[in-house]
């Protein structure tokens, strides 16, 4: 397996791993098929969060091709997570918006 890895680039490790955090921050906000069976907004505000910090992150390190399509991805989970909210965070202090700034709805 390290032999498979190590032939892998930087960019795709961060980009899979971005993926693998948007596609699962998804399912807890309630956005795929099954809906309310898997809404849960806690752990979704803590996978939102470790997006925007990867995000932040990586910024200088994958090109805008790629970090594009994943900042669009990451604000559109804040906006999911801010409309999903029975109480909203105020602006600025929503999952992620620590690295991201303010997200309005």
């Amino acid at each position: 397996m390290a032999r498979d890895i190590a032939e892998v680039p930087a960019v795709e490790v961060i980009v899979t791993v971005a993926v693998n955090l948007m596609s699962a921050a998804a399912v807890k906000l309630g956005l795929t098929d099954e809906g309310e069976e898997h809404k849960d907004l806690d752990e979704a505000r803590k996978l939102v969060h470790a997006l925007a910090g990867l995000m932040d992150a990586s910024a200088t390190e994958i090109s805008s091709f790629h970090a594009a399509p994943l900042r669009d991805g990451l604000k559109s989970l804040q906006l999911a997570f801010r409309e999903a909210s029975v109480i909203p965070d105020e602006p600025g202090q929503g999952p992620g918006e620590k690295y991201t700034g303010p997200v309005y709805g």
